[in-house]
Formats: structure tokens, C-alpha cells, sequence
């Protein structure tokens, strides 16, 4: 009878420690958590001095400690096998588990972590049992016990072949909830890109990162209803970027119109934003509907707002606010839904601090922000502009135009484009005009002839070396910063990638 009861209350214990280490593994998405938890239940329930993980690296075919109990972190760094090597080596080659009943005993065992003493050797079994991954053996679970003659190891040998299956399960679990989200990582990222690609209006040209970010702004607000204010230097497309968001939203069957602030005079710019009612004043010889009207259920794009009189600022905070305005001379109050898109080559901060600018419109306008670099700091983009306005202009005016020479490519790289896109339309249609097939430096206007220097020299190898820099990330950025598929992309060598990873400091 008291075998029976103690037979029943040792098969109560392991089953409590089998659904306590169960539980334990399922705590966590990653395996390293649950590890030394694991091994620490094992250590109480069994008497284990020692215990280890071991997990197998197959593109190096090294077996490392993953984790351990008992081990300081220098004795764990030691623990390194190949395959066959030692006890530990022997059974991730073979998949069999190895009880060695005293380690002083076999020459197998190597003690490469130097954790058992020489006095304590022929005290010590071990006992090490392969973690297999359906057919694959992925590492090991090891234990250190005191040898005792009147216990069974081959009880140990049992309970421990169950944990290794509990924890190649998990780790089964891990791999397969691994690659589902490495696949839809992808999927995202792939989404990601084909919204961008979307969104990337075909009358904006560049593939820098600087504008890759500029399309993903655009891609997150163009189905929204966001106010949205673009900023950047005169020149460098702010007008464009306003038609890609107004094209590409629901809103595009319906009218985007445009009021340039800054080139009405202050007693003009009310009646083209509002409208104005027959007679309300001299010249106004009939009723006439202004943009919020036109604009309705549609775009208001409100160019150079930084030069609205304070005057009008107010009474465009109002239909901001609450939808509804006035015409000039007239009473009845009107509703607007148009989407309002601003833009600014100003810097209203220091407008708002010097009394300029009112600081709630500021606030009001400034809901979503999409800054446009300018074209000096996207060097990758010239030559991409450069050709699409050669094609234009050769097109326009039915001339063949086949190139730029290589010193003509210097120039353009070299100049510092003060007058961003627009400039270089300009440069290049009166290029086009010059050229005879192919632009020549000659063709260019002498300030772009006149090449700056630096103490260095030419200012050529730094260009150069930033466009460089640009395709490097533009690529680890395509790829999640994987440097391999970047290197593949760019058609240059894994070594060559790192070494311009280095080189140009690129965190990815």
C-alpha cells in the first residue's frame, strides 16, 4: 500500500511539473524568456546541479549555450562544440541521448566550461538528450546530477526527453509564428510599396529618400480630410505635390482651384476668397461666387499663404473652424466642404513671434505638414529631372536631343540650384534650344559653367559621394535593411555594401 501512495504522489509531482513547465513555455513569444525557468523547475524537482540548452547554428555548424542554470556567464561563453565534438557534439550528430554515469570516467567528456571541479568528476553523471524539430535536431537539454547508485538515471533519461519534446514544440510554435510574421512583414512592406507607387503623381519626378518620404506623407493623408500645409523653398514643387493629393483622393471629380496670397493686393484678396454680392462695391457690377464656393467638395489650395493680409487671416480662421462665410455686401450665410491644402515658402514661426501671422491660424493649418526638400539635397534626382525636361522640351519642339555629355552631368551635379526645379526646367529648355543632339557645357548658363571650388578642388567627388550615400539607403530601406538583398539591388558585392555602410556611418 505505501508503494501504491508513493507511486501516486510521484506521478502527482511529475505531472504538476510538466504543467508547470508547459505554462511556462507558452509566457512568451520568445523562447530565451522561458529557458531558465524551465531549467531552474528542473533544477528544484530534480536535484540538478547544472543544466544547459544547447541550440545548433547550422550555417556554422557550432553548438552554443543558449541557456543555462548553474553556469557563470564565463564558463557559458566556453561552452562551444562542433558537430561530434564531445558528449554534447555526439548526440546533436546522432540524435541519441547520452548518459555518461560518471564524467571522470569517459573521455568523451570534455568540460569545456570548467565548471566541474576535478574532486567532484567521479561524484557527477550527466545526462544530455536531443531537441529535435521534426526530423532535425536543433540542440540539446543537459543535466549535471551527484551519482547515486541507488538512483535511476533512466528515470531522469524519461522525464527529461519529455521537457526536450515540450520545448522543441515551442520551438516548432516559434518558427512557424516567426515566418508567419516574416510574411506579413512582407506583405506589409509590399502593401506599403505599392502605395506609395499609387500615390507617386507622374508629374513629380525623383526616387530619392527624400522624396520617397515626401510620397509616403502624401499616401497617408490623401483619403483623409486633413488640412495640410507644404512647405519648402520657391521652385520646388509645392503646387504639384497639392494636385498629386487632390487627384488621388475621393474628392477628385470635383474642382481643385487655386488662389495665389500673394499676388492680389490686400482689398482684392476678400472678394476672390468669399465672393461678393452685386454693389458691394465700386466696379462690383454683378453677384460673384469666390473660391470656397468654387472650391466646394473639392481642393482650396491657398498658395503663399504666409502673404495673407491679417485682416483676411481672421476671417479665413472662421470658415476653417466653422465651415461657413459670407459674400461681401450680402447677408446670408453660406457652407463650404472644401478640403483647404496651404503652402508656404516662409517660415511662419518667426512670422507668429514678430505679430505677422496669426498664431491660432498658424496652429489651425498646420495640421499635417509635408515638407519638400530642395533639389540641392536630393543629388540623385538631377539627372532623373535633367532627362525627363530634355524629353519634354525635344518632344515640344520636335527637335532630337540625345544626351547630356559627361562634363554637362558634372555641372549639373555641381551647381547648388538656388531656383530648385523651376531653375532647372528653365536651364534645360534653353539647353534643348542650343543643343545640336547632344548638351554640351556651352549650352548652359554661365553661372552653372562656373563651377564652384573648394580647397579640395572640385566639389565633383563630394556630389558624387552623397548621391552614392542616397542609393545606399533608398536600397536598405527598400529591403528592411537587409544589406545582402540591398547589395543584390545596387549590383555590387556584400563587402562593397559593408564597407559603404561603414564608410557613410548608415544605420539600418
Amino acid at each position: 500500500m505505501e508503494k501504491i501512495f508513493e507511486k501516486g504522489s510521484r506521478e502527482a509531482k511529475l505531472t504538476s511539473l510538466l504543467f508547470h513547465i508547459s505554462e511556462t513555455l507558452s509566457k512568451s513569444i520568445h523562447l530565451k524568456d522561458v529557458l531558465g525557468p524551465v531549467l531552474q523547475v528542473m533544477a528544484e524537482h530534480m536535484g540538478m546541479l547544472r543544466g544547459t540548452v544547447t541550440i545548433l547554428n547550422r550555417q556554422t555548424d557550432e553548438i552554443v549555450i543558449e541557456e543555462a542554470f548553474g553556469l557563470s556567464s564565463d564558463q557559458r561563453a566556453r561552452g562551444k562544440y562542433r558537430l561530434g565534438e564531445g558528449v554534447t557534439g555526439k548526440v546533436v550528430e546522432t540524435g541519441m541521448t547520452a548518459i555518461v554515469p560518471r564524467i571522470s570516467d569517459d573521455p568523451l567528456f570534455l568540460d569545456k566550461t570548467g565548471a566541474r571541479k576535478e574532486l567532484e568528476k567521479k561524484d557527477i553523471a550527466f545526462i544530455c538528450v536531443p531537441i529535435k524539430v521534426g526530423r532535425e535536431v536543433a540542440g540539446t537539454l543537459s543535466a549535471d546530477r551527484l551519482f547515486d547508485e541507488n538512483i535511476s538515471l533512466e528515470e531522469d533519461v524519461k522525464l527529461m526527453s519529455i521537457i526536450a519534446s515540450m520545448i522543441a514544440h515551442s520551438v516548432k510554435i516559434r518558427q512557424m509564428t516567426r515566418e508567419k510574421m516574416e510574411k506579413l512583414e512582407e506583405e506589409n512592406l509590399r502593401l506599403q510599396k505599392e502605395l506609395k507607387e499609387k500615390f507617386k503623381p507622374s508629374h513629380i519626378i525623383g526616387s530619392s529618400k527624400a522624396m520617397q518620404e515626401v510620397y509616403d506623407l502624401i499616401s497617408k493623408v490623401v483619403l483623409s480630410n486633413t488640412t495640410v500645409m507644404i512647405r519648402g523653398e520657391s521652385g520646388c514643387g509645392k503646387e504639384r505635390v497639392a494636385h498629386a493629393i487632390h487627384y488621388n483622393s475621393f474628392r477628385s471629380e470635383y474642382p481643385f482651384i487655386k488662389l495665389n496670397c500673394a499676388a492680389l493686393p490686400e482689398n482684392l484678396i476678400e472678394s476672390e476668397l468669399f465672393g461678393h454680392e452685386k454693389g458691394a462695391f465700386t466696379g462690383a457690377l454683378n453677384m460673384r461666387k469666390g473660391k470656397f464656393e468654387l472650391a466646394s467638395s473639392g481642393t482650396l489650395f491657398l498658395d503663399e499663404i504666409g502673404d495673407m493680409p491679417l485682416s483676411t487671416q481672421s476671417k479665413l480662421l472662421r470658415v476653417l473652424q466653422e465651415k461657413e462665410f459670407e459674400r461681401l455686401g450680402g447677408s446670408k450665410t453660406l457652407k463650404t466642404d472644401a478640403r483647404i491644402i496651404t503652402a508656404t515658402n516662409k517660415n511662419l514661426e518667426k512670422m507668429v513671434e514678430e505679430g505677422k501671422f496669426r498664431e491660432d491660424l498658424y496652429y489651425r493649418i498646420q495640421v499635417f505638414p509635408i515638407f519638400i526638400p530642395p533639389l540641392r539635397e536630393r543629388k540623385s534626382d538631377i539627372i532623373l529631372l535633367a532627362e525627363h525636361f530634355i524629353q519634354k522640351y525635344s518632344d515640344k519642339i520636335q527637335k532630337p536631343v540625345f544626351s547630356l555629355s559627361g562634363s554637362a552631368v558634372d555641372l549639373l551635379l555641381a551647381y547648388h540650384w538656388p531656383g530648385n526645379v523651376r531653375e532647372m526646367e528653365n536651364v534645360i529648355e534653353r539647353a534643348v534650344l542650343l543643343s545640336n543632339g547632344e548638351i554640351l557645357p556651352a549650352h548652359l548658363p554661365l553661372p552653372l559653367q562656373k563651377r564652384e571650388e573648394n580647397s579640395e578642388g572640385s566639389r565633383l567627388k563630394t556630389v558624387l559621394e552623397s548621391i552614392e550615400k542616397e542609393m545606399i539607403e533608398d536600397a536598405l530601406k527598400e529591403t528592411g535593411g537587409n544589406q545582402v538583398k540591398a547589395a543584390l539591388i545596387l549590383g555590387i558585392t556584400e563587402r562593397m555594401m559593408g564597407l559603404r555602410v561603414q564608410k557613410y556611418k548608415i544605420e539600418n
